[in-house]
């Protein structure tokens, strides 16, 4: 029977953990399922749905907002429970769910090797919406020469405004205004987001989240008219640097499958695919 979760005990996180070793071991690959977001549920909506089997976790979903008008569902069933209707039911309590939020579409990522999850993506009408590859660094990144009128700083609140409209080149969105009464934006500063400037003129932003043994750079963006100049491949060769420095063993990052330009960039600087994911639009 389907679980829902309003929070994550330090228990269950360890069983969600589990389940991902052995999803992994026995697919390959790795799972989008945003470890930073589930450290720090807040514990005030339904955000992730679970299976239990005797006291063991066989079946995961999580529900990612990403402060997007969209929700992303990503998930997991132990190898020896597949076959069972356990994948369906979580996705069905899903929808469920995101029903009872406000949103503008609902995105089911599948690895593009799962055909189990392809298939229940298409039988629930779902299309595909976009696909991305999942890259990793291992290791030192290549060398890359500085500039030195560019530099990184952490970002203010009075950033904000420049932040936004830097995402929305870049993606499309950005969190709503802060008087907007279906603002996303949390209270304070998120202290992993960062922004570029070049000889004082903000152009650029990104997160580095730390992960566990890894760190996760999202969100980043220089703005179209800095590109082509390097400063993109210097920015995320110190960000590389800095996750290093601080414990991380491996970075990782998510560029869309059209977006030679940044594929390029990623993997001139030793990021190699782990594995591409495709996002299923999924009618509520």
């Amino acid at each position: 029977m389907v679980q829902r979760s309003v929070g994550l005990s330090p228990s269950t996180l360890e069983a969600i953990a589990g389940l991902e070793r052995r999803v992994v071991a026995a697919d390959g690959g790795r799972l989008k399922l945003e470890w930073n977001a589930l450290h720090h549920r807040a514990g005030g909506d339904v955000e992730d749905l679970l299976w239990w089997s005797d006291g063991r976790l066989v079946g995961f979903l999580g529900i990612y907002s990403h402060g997007a008008p969209v929700l992303e569902l990503a998930g997991m069933v132990d190898p020896e429970f597949r076959r069972r209707g356990i994948g369906t039911a979580l996705v069905d309590e899903a929808l469920q769910v995101c029903r009872e939020r406000p949103h503008t579409a609902t995105l089911l990522v599948v690895p593009r090797g799962s055909v189990a999850g392809r298939a229940l993506a298409l039988r629930r009408g779902g299309t595909l919406d976009h696909s991305e590859h999942a890259l990793r660094l291992l290791g030192q990144p290549s060398a890359v020469r500085a500039d030195p009128l560019v530099t990184i700083r952490t970002a203010t609140v009075q950033d904000l405004p420049a932040v936004d409209e830097l995402l929305t080149f870049g993606f499309g969105w950005a969190p709503s205004a802060p008087d907007d009464p279906g603002n996303d934006r949390p209270a304070s500063i998120d202290p992993n987001m960062f922004v570029v400037e070049r000889d004082n003129e903000l152009i650029g932003t990104v997160r580095l989240i730390a992960e566990g043994n890894s760190a996760g750079v999202y969100g980043f963006v220089i703005h179209p008219g800095h590109q082509g100049r390097g400063i993109g491949r210097d920015v995320l060769h110190r960000l590389c640097l800095k996750a290093r420095a601080d414990g991380a063993k491996s970075v990782n990052l998510e560029v869309a499958t059209d977006n030679d330009r940044a594929l390029n960039l990623y993997t001139s600087l030793g990021f190699t695919r782990v594995t591409t994911e495709d996002y299923y639009t999924l009618p509520d």
